[in-house]
C-alpha cells in the first residue's frame, strides 16, 4: 500500500529527496563552521618580573610564544590584557573570579594558589593529564610538578621555577684568608666561616663585619630536611627535633653578633659574607648592566645552601604556575596553551632569554643552548652557574605542603618563633606549645 502511494505521488517523493538533502548540506554547512569556528582564548598575566628584579622585556617571551602557538593552532587566537602590574594581579584576578569573568588560563603567583585550589576556582588536571598521550611530565623536575598539586590532585603545572642559593662575598672571604665552601657544605662549616669574618675591623669596639643575613628559620628548617605540616595539613610538626634543631643554629648564628642586628645595607655594602639568595635574582645582578648597579664594588659568587645533620644543601622551591579556570567554555583550548607554555622547548627556552626564572623541563637546561644564554650577558663571556648542581637544587628543594590555611598558619609560626629567637625561652618546649596552638588552629 506504501509503495503504491509512493508510486502515484512522484511529487512527495521529490520534496522528500529534497528534504534529505537540505538536511545534509545544513548539517555539513553547521559541521563545517563548527570545526573551524575561531576560539578566543584569555589568558591572564601580569607586566615586570614575577621575582621582583629589573625586567625591560616583559611581554616579548609570552608574545613570541603566542605567536608560534596560533600559527600551529589557525583556529585559536591569544588575547591578554596588559599593563596589570603584579602588585596589583592577585586584587585584579580576584574581583574577576568573584564576577565570573576570569581568564580561561593564567598564571597563579605562589601565594594564591592554595586560596584559588580550595574554593573550586581552578580546574583538577589529573583527568586531563591522564587521558593526554602527548604529555610526559617526567621531563619535568618532579619538585616543579609537586608545586602544582593540591590535596593530592594536579591544579597547576609549573612554567617556571626559582630556588634559593647562597649569595657569597668572595672578596671578604680572600680578605680574612677563607676559601669559598665546597659543593656539600654544612651548617658546621657555614658557622666556622661566619664565626671567623665576624670582626670589629676597624677596632672601635663595635662590630662591622658580619657572617650572614637573611638566613632564616625557615631557611635552616628546610636545609636540615624538616617538614612543617604534613600534606593535607591536618597535622603541624613543629615539635620534631630536627625543627628544633633549626631554631638553635639560627640562635646560635645570631649571637656571633652580639645583639647586632645586621641589616641588607650592610650587605650590599660589602661587610657581610654570606646571604640567601633565589636564582633569580643571582641572574638579574650577576649579569651587566645590573651588576655594576648593585654588587660591582666587591667580587660574589653563588653556591648551594649549607646542609644541616639532616638535610640536604637546598631550600624553598618557589614556582609560577599556570592553572585553567574551573568555569572555562574552552577547557580542550586552554589545555592545548597550557601544554604549550609548560612543555614546548623554545618556548622553556625563552624563559633563560627573556625571564630570570628557571625552566621546568630538564633537557632545556641541560642543552648547549642553555651555556650560550649562561654566559651571553657576562662580560667575561663565562658560564656563571653549575648547571649539575643547579639541576640538583631544584630537585632536592623543599615543595610546601598545600592547604588552605598553610598562609595563615605560618604566619602564626612566624611570629611566636621571632618571638623565641629573640627571648632566650627554652626551645623544645615553645615548639611543643606552638605545636598544641596550630593543631588546634588547623581543626575543621
Amino acid at each position: 500500500m506504501k509503495i503504491r502511494i509512493l508510486k502515484d505521488n512522484p511529487r512527495r517523493i521529490t520534496m522528500i529527496i529534497v528534504l534529505i538533502i537540505l538536511i545534509i548540506t545544513f548539517s555539513s554547512y553547521v559541521y563545517y563552521k563548527y570545526k573551524n569556528k575561531t576560539v578566543v582564548l584569555e589568558f591572564g598575566t601580569f607586566v615586570g618580573s614575577m621575582y621582583d628584579v629589573p625586567d625591560w622585556q616583559s611581554y616579548k617571551a609570552l608574545d613570541e610564544a603566542i605567536y608560534k602557538f596560533e600559527g600551529e593552532n589557525p583556529r585559536i587566537k591569544v588575547k591578554y590584557k596588559s599593563g596589570i602590574l603584579k602588585s596589583d594581579y592577585s586584587e585584579q584576578l580576584s574581583q574577576n573570579i568573584l564576577k565570573g569573568n576570569e581568564p580561561d588560563l593564567f598564571c597563579v603567583l605562589p601565594g594564591d594558589f592554595n586560596t584559588f585550589a580550595s574554593i573550586g576556582e581552578l580546574k583538577n588536571l589529573s583527568n586531563l593529564i591522564k587521558d593526554d598521550k602527548t604529555l610526559d611530565l617526567s621531563k619535568q623536575y618532579s619538585t616543579a610538578i609537586k608545586s602544582g598539586k593540591y590535596q593530592g590532585s594536579q591544579f597547576a603545572i609549573a612554567k617556571e621555577v626559582d630556588p634559593e642559593l647562597m649569595f657569597v662575598n668572595k672578596t671578604l672571604l680572600k680578605k680574612q684568608g677563607i676559601e669559598l665552601p665546597s659543593v656539600d657544605w654544612t651548617w658546621n662549616d657555614f658557622y666556622e666561616i661566619c664565626k671567623k669574618v665576624t670582626l670589629d675591623t676597624d677596632k672601635d669596639g663595635v662590630i662591622d663585619q658580619f657572617g650572614t643575613v637573611g638566613f632564616n628559620w625557615q631557611q635552616a628548617v628546610y636545609t636540615n630536611g624538616q617538614k612543617l605540616f604534613d600534606t593535607n595539613g591536618n597535622k603541624a610538626t613543629f615539635d620534631n627535633e630536627g625543627v628544633s634543631e633549626a631554631i638553635k643554629f639560627i640562635i646560635l648564628l645570631n649571637k656571633l653578633n652580639k645583639n647586632y642586628i645586621v641589616n641588607l645595607k650592610d650587605f650590599d655594602d660589602g661587610k657581610v659574607a654570606f646571604r640567601p639568595f633565589p636564582f633569580s635574582t643571582y641572574r638579574a645582578y650577576k649579569v651587566y648592566p645590573y651588576k655594576v648597579m648593585k654588587y660591582g664594588q666587591f667580587e660574589w659568587e653563588c653556591i648551594k645552601l649549607p646542609k644541616g645533620p639532616e638535610g640536604k644543601n637546598a631550600g624553598q622551591l618557589n614556582s609560577l604556575l599556570l592553572g585553567i579556570s574551573s568555569r572555562t567554555k574552552h577547557e580542550k583550548e586552554a589545555w592545548k596553551f597550557l601544554k604549550f607554555l609548560t612543555n614546548d622547548k623554545d618556548i622553556q627556552m625563552d624563559i633563560l632569554k627573556y625571564s630570570h626564572g628557571m625552566p621546568v623541563v630538564k633537557e632545556v637546561l641541560e642543552s648547549r643552548e642553555t651555556d650560550k644564554e649562561l654566559s651571553k650577558y657576562n662580560i667575561e663571556g663565562k658560564i656563571f652557574i653549575n648547571k649539575k648542581a643547579l639541576s640538583q637544587v631544584v630537585e632536592q628543594s623543599i615543595v610546601t605542603p598545600s592547604f588552605h590555611k598553610y598562609e595563615e598558619g605560618m604566619d602564626i609560626a612566624d611570629k611566636d618563633i621571632f618571638q623565641l629567637i629573640n627571648s632566650g625561652a627554652d626551645v623544645q618546649e615553645a615548639l611543643t606549645k606552638l605545636n598544641y596552638k596550630l593543631n588546634e588552629f588547623l581543626k575543621p
